[in-house]
């Protein structure tokens, strides 16, 4: 069995501005969007805001750090 995933509110926007402010994404980052990705109730922005944090990652503009 799967452990419970919930996402703190305003998470995603923490992410956001951490990862905008340091250009990284860290494994803690990247476990707080696993939980925004598996949210059923996920709203239009916040599934914006993920998949521009995406394309940022693979166009390189934000570094994945271990």
């Amino acid at each position: 069995m799967l452990p419970q995933l919930q996402l703190l509110p305003d998470a995603l926007s923490e992410i956001v501005a951490s990862v905008a402010d340091t250009g990284t994404l860290t494994k803690t980052d990247r476990y707080g969007l696993m939980t925004v990705l598996l949210e059923e109730s996920l709203d239009e922005e916040s599934l914006l805001a993920t998949n521009r944090l995406l394309r940022a990652v693979l166009k390189g503009r934000i570094k994945v750090m271990d």
